[in-house]
């Protein structure tokens, strides 16, 4: 049964809009959880529109309140005040009707590992009671346009991160809905699969006119939606057009350069500067936001260098966004604030000289011609690099590039087919345990126990790390302090905010006060917010000599890295600093590529014909 809701009270999109244009019509509504004896609030009072035919972004840090509003927008959970309005629908009171008109793709795709695609597309057509008639030729055109083809018989749980995506969201659309519901739809999946994703979202608005509400951490993302709804801790801060978003902040984005200078020096430095809200690494140089109404002076920023280049840059949404709540939300953490020096680990100060050359002491990690086959298949083939201390050293590749492989074989959890590892100065092969004891590993699913409590996750990492009496009560008092878990002591694990699992994750690798740091995508499924805080602290590590390796899928982290090496079917198609990466990718002066264009360039370069399959 169709219902016309009553007229919008007002709201962000202005209350003389026609009500038939909206595809979702949110007013006032919040929601609370029970977690313990607390009652913890997820939405107050959200009011928020979306418009037909559009695509609508939904953005905001962990905690912001995204899944809980499209779980209310699919009628899978009821608001405790408010209303929510779907297709002309009350969400609440006709849920049936509502979820007959919209398909909801969750965040971890919602597939079933132990059947074949065929199978899992099978169960969602008979779930959405699509006819034998039509399924033929639905399955036809969603293999096509997902590229799954060929996979029909391989079970979901040996598929690519990339290709689950892809199939959770082919499962989503055996009814093409009128409304489609994507909740991180893209998160540890590498920049191919989510340019595909985007081309696959696009094409569903442009041809079959479907209206998509989609939460996203990825802040480039929100710049290809029609609309973006920021959120923050339950609330909306703002809703408008991302260029819109853009146009604020003329005249506050500013990049930094000195000729001979670490960029990641330099943003170290430039983030305690009076006036800056921001600082990031990006294309070699830092990136900056000014106050409103501050423009930064050249000589006052860095004013014990020379040459010192600043020039005003086209905003971003990015640079929106993280002004939108430094100003509205003063005390929202962005990761600005230097935590107290850790005194347990090697000093050396934070410096903006020039880098000088390579060392030529012996290389902390050395990987010379490795191979790992499983079977026939070489997930690593004949793969060579040399990592110095203190050297921030990034494993970039597509899903499947054998990122993953190569850090099990550094860590000793798998053995070589061939080749030689050391980690430092143990040869992996013969002494794992011995080279497992100098480094520190942090996995992207952060590896913690969910039923301990913060207190006892550091407790039992400490203890299986050897240590014992003052020395793990020291380390543990160390960590609850540095990295501000201590209000948090006694809470479960797996009850922390996404962004304080990561924090507790880094500190129980760190608790042995490791030389080596190990990092499996440690960034996936966390905040804008999250990441920049993260790289603070990686930051001040690398500083003081601890080496650092790091996979990650967000290209804008590359830029943190002193050296890359980028991965593609098992071998190295590029190794350098970032700058010389992008110049093998293409990059000149008169064009200049960004990592992520120069990441894909390279990777199509690689596979015959120029596909990305």
């Amino acid at each position: 049964m169709r219902v016309s809701p009553p007229a919008s009270p007002g709201g962000l999109l202005g209350s003389d809009a026609d009500p038939s244009e909206f595809v979702v019509d949110v007013r006032q509504v919040h929601k609370h959880f029970l977690l313990g004896k607390r009652q913890v609030p997820a939405l107050r009072g959200v009011s928020l529109r979306g418009r037909r035919g559009r695509v609508t972004g939904l953005i905001g840090p962990d905690g912001a309140g995204k899944t809980t509003l499209l779980r209310l927008i699919a009628g899978l959970l009821a608001p405790d005040a408010g209303e929510v309005w779907v297709l002309g629908r009350d969400a609440t009171h006709d849920s049936l009707n509502v979820q007959s008109v919209l398909s909801y793709m969750p965040q971890r795709f919602g597939l079933y590992e132990d059947l074949t695609v065929i199978e899992n597309l099978e169960l969602y057509a008979d779930l959405q009671r699509v006819s034998r008639a039509h399924r033929r030729e639905r399955y036809q055109e969603l293999l096509h346009m997902t590229g799954l083809g060929p996979f029909t018989r391989r079970l979901a749980g040996r598929l690519s991160g990339g290709m689950k995506q892809k199939l959770g969201l082919a499962c989503t659309l055996v009814r093409t809905p009128e409304l489609l519901l994507l909740d991180e739809p893209t998160v540890g999946v590498d920049p191919l699969s989510r340019r595909e994703l985007w081309s696959i979202v696009n094409r569903l608005v442009r041809e079959s006119g479907v209206s998509v509400f989609m939460s996203t951490l990825y802040l480039d993302e929100a710049e290809q939606c029609d609309e973006v709804v920021i959120l923050h801790q339950g609330e909306v801060l703002d809703q408008d057009e991302p260029q819109a978003f853009r146009e604020r902040m003329q005249g506050r984005s500013w990049t930094v350069e000195v000729e001979g200078v670490r960029p990641r020096a330099l943003q170290a430095r430039l983030a305690q500067s009076p006036g800056i809200l921001d600082a990031v690494v990006q294309d070699d140089r830092v990136r900056l936001i000014s106050e409103a109404g501050t423009a930064p002076e050249a000589d006052r920023l860095l004013d014990d260098l020379r040459g010192v280049v600043l020039k005003s840059v086209e905003p971003r949404f990015e640079d929106s966004f993280i002004a939108l709540l430094r100003t509205r939300i003063p005390e929202v953490d962005l990761g600005m604030a230097q935590p107290e020096r850790d005194k347990s680990l090697p000093h050396s100060e934070v410096s903006t000289s020039p880098a000088s050359g390579r060392s030529t002491a012996a290389p902390v990690i050395e990987v010379r011609n490795v191979q790992r086959r499983f079977g026939e298949f070489y997930a690593v083939r004949g793969v060579s690099f040399q990592v110095e201390r203190g050297e921030v050293f990034g494993l970039l590749g597509a899903n499947g590039a054998g990122k993953s492989t190569m850090f099990r074989m550094l860590c000793g959890l798998l053995p070589p087919s061939a080749g030689s590892l050391s980690v430092a100065g143990v040869d992996v092969r013969r002494a794992a345990s011995d080279a497992r004891a100098r480094l520190g590993y942090m996995s992207q699913r952060f590896s913690l126990y969910g039923y301990l409590s913060v207190r006892q996750n550091l407790n039992f990492f400490s203890s299986a790390y050897g240590l014992a009496g003052r020395r793990r009560a020291g380390r543990i008092a160390w960590a609850l302090e540095q990295f501000q878990l201590g209000p948090l002591a006694s809470s479960t694990s797996a009850d922390l905010p996404l962004g304080y699992k990561q924090r507790l994750a880094l500190a129980c690798a760190l608790m042995h006060e490791p030389e080596i740091l190990f990092l499996d995508e440690p960034t996936s499924g966390v905040d804008p917010l999250a990441r920049r805080e993260f790289w603070r602290r990686i930051n001040e590590l690398a500083e003081r000599r601890v080496t650092v390796l790091v996979t990650t899928h967000f290209l804008e982290e590359a830029e943190y890295c002193d050296r890359l090496a980028v991965m593609a079917s098992g071998t190295i198609l590029a190794l350098g600093t970032p700058a010389e990466v992008k110049r093998l990718a293409g990059s000149s002066p008169s064009r200049p590529l960004g990592m992520e264009e120069a990441f894909i360039h390279l990777i199509e370069q690689s596979v015959p014909g120029g596909g990305t399959s």
